[in-house]
């Protein structure tokens, strides 16, 4: 973690019912039904929202992912995905952001926003998460965040695993109700090899 640490500080300046835009980065695969979800809407009416000043004007999004937000990566391109989809059972689709160093596209914020039912105009945010390596996606209508994690001595590429928490929107906010932890095979081609039980003579 202490490398994710170091690379966040070097690097801030710079299906159905779904659709993502922005720059690559990864969003978590669907991975099993969940029964409860609210029934996901076609996104095809989507209204198409700009995340970054959105996200600068919001007073939960933190100052140092608003730092990564004062200058593109490229020419116009910003470290920044957006996807829309249902997961608040609104009539307009929310606004999932996640956001990026420019780098190494590590995830350094993950946001939903969802349309105001109001008389005003905007979206609120519902949920942040600002842990490193964090990414926000869909899985059959709920909201699904995974995180890289790090024992001592990994490199920033190289994660030792994987934390997903599943979310389902209820009386106005996000409830965890599922998560699972992968540890990711540490196995190489140069690495040590099985014992077969088979011995060889020279």
């Amino acid at each position: 973690m202490a490398a994710v640490g170091l690379l966040l500080a070097g690097c801030n300046p710079g299906g159905e019912g779904v659709r993502s835009e922005g720059a690559a980065g990864h969003t978590p695969a669907p991975r099993g039904a969940v029964s409860s979800a609210p029934s996901p809407t076609s996104s095809a009416g989507f209204k198409k929202v700009d995340a970054v000043a959105l996200m600068r004007d919001d007073p939960k999004v933190g100052a140092d992912v608003k730092k990564s937000l004062y200058k593109p990566c490229a020419a116009d391109e910003y470290p920044v995905e957006v996807t829309y989809a249902s997961l608040t059972g609104g009539k307009s689709p929310d606004v999932i952001v996640n956001v990026m160093t420019c780098a190494d596209s590590v995830g350094i914020g993950s946001y939903v926003y969802r349309r105001n039912s109001g008389a005003k105009s905007g979206y609120d945010n519902v949920y942040a998460n600002e842990q490193p390596s964090v990414s926000a996606g869909v899985n059959k209508g709920e909201l699904e965040i995974s995180k890289q994690t790090y024992e001592a001595g990994d490199k920033v590429c190289c994660p030792s695993g994987e934390d997903v928490l599943t979310y389902h929107w209820a009386d106005g906010r996000f409830t965890e109700f599922a998560k699972y932890h992968t540890d990711y095979s540490k196995t190489t081609a140069d690495g040590p090899q099985p014992d077969d039980g088979m011995a060889s003579e020279g």
